[in-house]
Order: structure tokens, then sequence, then C-alpha cells
């Protein structure tokens, strides 16, 4: 296992839990923000993900509002690859897209703005439990007419991806780690890298 792999694991074994209702919740800096962000985990994730993705492909990396934000900046400055955030609000752009997503905790409408027919385009996501939001995400990026080279999610937690996998098998999906919750713990399921 490398560093790296390592480094992110050891990092979702230490994030604390709370409970919503009857659900166990993990907190990750990476997937909510809090608590505070080793720079050296935020490292290792970026380089996971930069040995999974065939730079030569990519022409822009979308970023999901909030936490992929800090995912997909340093991938754009290493990569000197433009990036782009899908926002939960409208800035009302000319070519701005409308995508309404729902998961299994939430439903709304989420905006695409400056992407370009025939771009190929990178997403990275920072979890990825039912697959809803990047369900319409991936629909709205289509209706643009641009080519989704792969989509990269640091969590994988659920039945998502599979799911993605199976309706789009012509777009690479993954994952850098699976796990799921175990009352108060996070459990690690095999490695995917």
């Amino acid at each position: 296992m490398s560093d790296s792999l390592q480094r992110l694991k050891e990092s979702l074994l230490a994030a604390p839990i709370i409970w919503k209702g009857d659900y166990p919740y993990f907190i990750h800096p990476l997937t909510d923000g809090v608590p505070r962000l080793d720079p050296s985990v935020l490292t290792a994730v970026v380089e996971l993900i930069e040995s999974k993705v065939d730079w030569d492909s990519v022409d822009l990396i979308l970023g999901i509002e909030a936490m992929g934000l800090p995912l997909t900046s340093p991938l754009s400055m290493r990569n000197n690859i433009s990036q782009v955030v899908v926002r939960k609000r409208s800035y009302g752009l000319d070519g701005e897209t409308v995508v309404d997503q729902s998961t299994g905790y939430s439903k709304g409408s989420m905006y695409l703005n400056d992407i370009k027919e025939g771009e190929r385009v990178l997403i990275v996501d920072d979890v990825l439990s039912t697959g809803g939001t990047l369900d319409a995400i991936i629909q709205g990026v289509e209706s643009l007419k641009a080519n989704i080279s792969s989509v990269v999610v640091v969590v994988e937690k659920g039945p998502g991806l599979k799911i993605l996998q199976e309706k789009y098998p012509h777009i690479q999906i993954s994952s850098i780690v699976r796990l799921e919750m175990d009352g108060d713990s996070v459990v690690l399921l095999d490695e995917v890298i």
C-alpha cells in the first residue's frame, strides 16, 4: 500500500462520528470541511487522484460545491488545467445549465457554467453514496455535448458507484477508497486503487 493511501485511510479511521437520527455519519475534512485538514492528507489525496487520471485526455476539471474545491484547485495548479465548479446557485451567465439532483438526503438544483462542446472533462467528487448528485451532473455535462473523460471519487460509500458504472459504461468512474459505517466505526473495505 502506498504511503498516500495509508495516510488517507488513517485519516478516515480517525474521523469523528456523529449520529443524525438513526444514521451514523463520519466527519472528515475532505468531505465536510471540519475538523481541520492536514495538508499531508490533502497532498496524499491529490497524488492518488493524479495517479488514476490520463491527463492527456483532460481539458477541464469539474468539481462539485463545496468540498470539490479543495480537491480540484491543487489538481488544476499541478496539471495546468482549468477548473470550474458546479454551483448550488444560479449566476445567470450565458450558457448556464441547471441540473436537478436528488440524493438520499437532499434535493435541489445545481448549475453548470463555462463547459464547452467537445471539451474533455474530469469530474472530481469527495464522496459518493447514492449517486444522485453525480448522475445529474453527468447528464448535465453530456447535455452540453462535452465528453467526460473520467470521474474520480475519493470516498465510495453505498451502492452509487456501481449503479453509475452500469448506467454509464462509456465513462471510467472510480473511487480511491470504499467504506461503510458500522455503528460508531468507519470500516474500510477492499482497496480499489
